[in-house]
């Protein structure tokens, strides 16, 4: 038989796990070809690569981000290839499968949950080797009856043969992220989540998984993402694994977890301070609410006293990249309670903060509860949710608009000494800045159009002005900080349009040529030729002093900012008084 195991992943760097784990599991008797595209790749295309592999077996692996996409793949395909057997299975499709047979005409079956023995039973039905009775965890129609075989028994994560080891996979490795298991199940029971469907937490053979490991960074990996719902639920596995990584990494490789903040111990963040290489590891914590009555709903145990004191002592250690989640939508969470969580994260200031809406996905538990809490969302994924009873779908809409500014104003991390300024000493609360500035975003039309990197600084420029009670010197002093900062080189063209005048710059360069230390100590020291000076130099007029307020005093001082460029490293920063020159 000619099989086909496809998915449709949302972007080319991701990699599909499920189906190398189904296609390791198959062999030796069966070796299924893989087959990986994109949502964004024409349908007709997929199609047309597909049916040129002459299948007798496709199976897709479905989510909620490509199962619209992967539907239309599959009609088109059954019109040129009705022989073909169509299999599905994932998450999306685990679920409601009797409202999914009946959707898909063209599918032959869905397989429900893990998948791994109930594909190579359904295969080796395929094969006639065996009944199709004989099959477990699969759905079809029989003369348009739904019939549900019970569930497969659960495999034994010890004895699972590497997803990792085909020589297809491995000009493909150095370009894409690697995602990893080292176990299954979620000890929680968060009413939003599919996790908390399966109960209890199920390993993999840890040196098994260190080969692995060993294996994808001997082949050139870059980013190996954990993809356990809760990495750290274990202390004495996790510390394992941490002293592992920490002994064996490669430089340049990063590995990214998911872990549950307030169950980690303050012993192992700070062996974690005291030996893991800066940019080594990247934490993902979900938050999504601090709304106790929110989360007792969805019966979420958080402590969020425990959490905070986790992602402090993680951000004060300096090593690890924090990626905090929220979800907006959750029941009885409105819009001043969401502003409350948000504000309570924020204050955190992670270095991204990703913020999401509910989604009631097939099989949850707050699908099941939709009613109860007046939920409206459309019945086709991602099952985003328009509102609830205590929050409008307007509601809904402002902080979306929120979401936008903070994706490009915080998590891209351009302003990050503007923004902070902004949060702290101008607008009520930082939700108030991202809001504010979200919705004037939105009625000047700009989410309708592209932008370059100036248009991020002039655009906040004209909110900020318009909105007025703003002390526009220090913003825009700050602002032009941040910018210069990303620079490499001395920008060609700069954005505002206070300039120093010729004189000026001529009596600066004069003084700094007789006395570097003008400039600073630092400066002086780097012995800077006359011509590299001129080259290499920017003056710009600035109303504080940049030494004082690196200290973290903002010091009104009217002079200029000196901002040399230097071949390797970020720019170096001083102020110049030109009371002081003569």
């Amino acid at each position: 038989m000619n099989i086909v195991l496809a998915t449709l992943n949302a972007k080319y760097i991701h990699t599909n796990l499920a189906i190398r784990y189904l296609k390791s599991y198959a062999k030796p008797e069966f070796n299924p070809i893989l087959a990986e595209y994109t949502i964004k790749d024409p349908s007709f295309n997929i199609v047309s690569d597909l049916y040129q592999k002459k299948p007798d077996i496709i199976g897709f692996s479905c989510y909620i981000w490509n199962i619209e996409e992967t539907i239309r793949v599959i009609r088109m395909l059954k019109e040129v290839s009705p022989k073909t057997t169509i299999i599905l299975g994932g998450p999306e499709v685990s679920y409601d499968v009797h409202d999914w047979l009946h959707r898909i005409d063209e599918v032959d079956f869905i397989i429900m949950g893990e998948g791994e023995l109930s594909y190579k039973q359904l295969l080796r039905h395929l094969d006639g080797q065996i009944p199709l009775n004989d099959v477990p965890g699969i759905g079809y129609l029989k003369e348009g009856k739904v019939i549900i075989h019970p569930a497969a028994p659960k495999i034994d994560l010890r004895e699972m043969p590497s997803p990792f080891r085909f020589e297809e996979d491995i000009p493909h490795i150095p370009k894409r992220i690697a995602y990893i298991e080292t176990s299954r199940g979620c000890p929680f029971n968060c009413q939003f989540c599919l996790s908390s469907i399966e109960v209890g937490v199920r390993y993999f053979n840890r040196e098994k998984i260190k080969d692995d490991i060993r294996y994808l960074m001997d082949h050139g990996v870059r980013t190996i993402k954990f993809v356990d719902r809760t990495f750290n639920i274990s202390r004495s596995y996790a510390m394992e694994m941490f002293q592992f990584l920490i002994d064996e990494h490669k430089p340049g490789v990063v590995f990214q977890f998911e872990i549950t903040a307030d169950i980690m111990r303050p012993e192992v963040i700070q062996f974690l301070n005291d030996n893991a290489p800066k940019g080594l590891f990247r934490f993902e914590i979900g938050v999504q609410s601090t709304n106790d009555l929110t989360n007792d709903l969805v019966k979420r145990r958080q402590n969020f006293t425990k959490l905070s004191r986790t992602v402090n002592m993680v951000k004060e250690g300096g090593k690890i990249d924090q990626h905090l989640d929220l979800i907006a939508g959750l029941p009885e969470e409105d819009y001043m309670s969401f502003r409350k969580t948000f504000n309570d994260v924020f204050a955190m200031r992670p270095e991204e903060l990703q913020l999401g809406f509910l989604k009631l996905l097939r099989g949850t538990g707050l699908r099941l509860q939709a009613k109860q809490y007046g939920y409206q969302y459309i019945n086709m994924a991602p099952y985003e949710i328009f509102a609830n009873h205590v929050l409008s779908f307007d509601d809904i809409l402002h902080i979306k608009q929120t979401e936008d500014i903070l994706e490009k104003y915080w998590n891209d991390h351009r302003m990050n000494h503007t923004i902070e300024f902004l949060v702290t000493d101008v607008f009520d609360t930082p939700f108030d800045f991202f809001q504010e500035f979200g919705t004037y975003w939105d009625e000047q039309g700009w989410s309708r159009i592209g932008h370059q990197l100036e248009d991020l600084f002039t655009r906040l420029l004209v909110f900020l002005e318009q909105r007025g009670n703003v002390p526009m010197e220090i913003v825009t002093n700050l602002m032009q900080i941040d910018y210069l900062k990303a620079q490499q080189f001395q920008p060609r063209k700069i954005w505002w349009q206070n300039r120093t005048q010729e004189e000026v710059s001529k009596a600066i360069f004069k003084a700094l040529r007789e006395n570097p230390a003008i400039a600073g100590v630092e400066f002086a020291n780097m012995n800077v030729a006359e011509k590299d000076l001129y080259k290499h130099t920017l003056l710009t007029p600035f109303s504080i002093n940049y030494e004082a307020y690196i200290k973290g005093e903002i010091k009104k001082q009217p002079g200029y900012l000196f901002t040399f460029f230097r071949k390797d490293g970020s720019p170096y920063f001083a102020s110049i008084d030109i009371t002081k020159l003569a």
